[in-house]
């Protein structure tokens, strides 16, 4: 790994360790379930880190990771993405093995679902709390009402709650910002179990996003949390304040092409096809693809910032260094890149070199 010639993710599961059990010891602080989201790592050997945590259940993004996983082991997953009636058979064949949720937000895919179906599965109805990505609006009561109406009737279809993704959490920075987003949007999912708990009194809420479950704390009322992020975190979550950049379990090694002193530019091999165009907007008003830091081995250093990534092309980065360090760079070496969206960057690479010299393989 000191000469590498291509890109590669490394990972430090000292860290990542760490994140997920102080992920574990806060969700217990809330008295909540902890359904953690695989779609970060997508990896059965990091899946074994949340068992021993005494993990159980988890929640996944799509059909194909909730086969891999439950082929490993995993015999409780909701899978977190709103489906259709056209998911009947793949539904089917995972609810005739494991205990499955799903997630709806529309009538006609509930009618016709339960129609088909010969599995029962566990629904959840997906609900807007302010991020407009998708799902019910949550003060829309009368069209919850319909749902809730049809699901009662149901004999495939099991009604456990309701569900959210408090996604713009993803535009704040520090714990007063965040307040200002979280306190309504968990008001909003309060007032339906207010108000539908005569009816419906198992009732689950359902609260997933790694800044919220980071930094907020009152969480009274929810019932299970499913941040994923955190796993790893990123560039974007310490800039919202969800981490410190030694919390970042993550980072790419890539090797340096080129150096520009003249303009203070290093050209290095990774680029979007590495780690996306995701990128992050600075208080300057600058845009990054990922903070640049100095490496050793498999080892990296936060307090020894190199700079931005100032552009990407398909397999190019061009990095904006700081001060003078630049003459301290030559082609050959190695720098690293914390990402800003850990989740992609991991997609992406499908690999992880490990910091104690294993390698961990993801879902193919």
């Amino acid at each position: 790994m000191d000469d590498i010639i291509e890109p590669k993710l490394i990972l430090n599961p000292e860290i990542c360790r760490r994140n997920i059990q102080i992920m574990v010891q806060r969700v217990k602080a809330w008295s909540g379930d902890f359904r953690p989201h695989f779609k970060t790592h997508q990896s059965a050997t990091i899946g074994e880190w949340f068992k021993q945590e005494g993990i159980e259940r988890i929640t996944v993004s799509s059909f194909k990771m909730a086969q891999y996983f439950a082929n490993h082991g995993w015999n409780d997953i909701t899978i977190a993405i709103t489906v259709t009636a056209k998911h009947a058979q793949l539904i089917d064949q995972l609810a005739s093995k494991i205990n499955l949720n799903i997630v709806l937000e529309d009538e006609n895919n509930i009618t016709e679902l339960e129609q088909q179906l010969h599995n029962p599965v566990g629904v959840f109805i997906k609900v807007d709390t302010g991020y407009h990505r998708t799902g019910i609006d949550a003060d829309n009561l009368s069209k919850l009402k319909q749902l809730l109406q049809l699901l009662k009737n149901s004999k495939k279809l099991i009604f456990i709650g309701f569900l959210t993704h408090a996604g713009h959490t993803y535009h704040v920075h520090g714990e007063d910002q965040m307040q200002k987003i979280v306190k309504p949007a968990l008001d909003k999912l309060l007032v339906l179990k207010t108000f539908l708990k005569d009816e419906f009194p198992l009732m689950q809420l359902s609260w997933g996003d790694t800044p919220s479950c980071s930094v907020y704390n009152d969480f009274y009322g929810v019932d299970e949390f499913r941040p994923g992020n955190f796993v790893f975190y990123d560039y974007t979550q310490s800039e919202i304040g969800s981490c410190n950049l030694e919390d970042i379990a993550v980072c790419l090694a890539v090797p340096v092409l080129a150096v520009h002193p003249e303009r203070n530019e290093v050209v290095v091999h990774g680029g979007a096809v590495h780690l996306s165009k995701d990128y992050l907007r600075k208080e300057d008003g600058s845009i990054s693809y990922g903070k640049v830091i100095a490496m050793n081995g498999l080892q990296w250093n936060v307090d020894e910032i190199v700079g931005e990534v100032k552009s990407l092309s398909q397999e190019h980065g061009i990095i904006s260094v700081e001060g003078d360090s630049i003459r301290n760079i030559k082609p050959g070496d190695q720098l690293g890149i914390l990402p800003v969206h850990s989740c992609l960057t991991a997609n992406l690479m499908k690999q992880f070199w490990c910091t104690d010299g294993n390698k961990i393989d993801m879902m193919p």
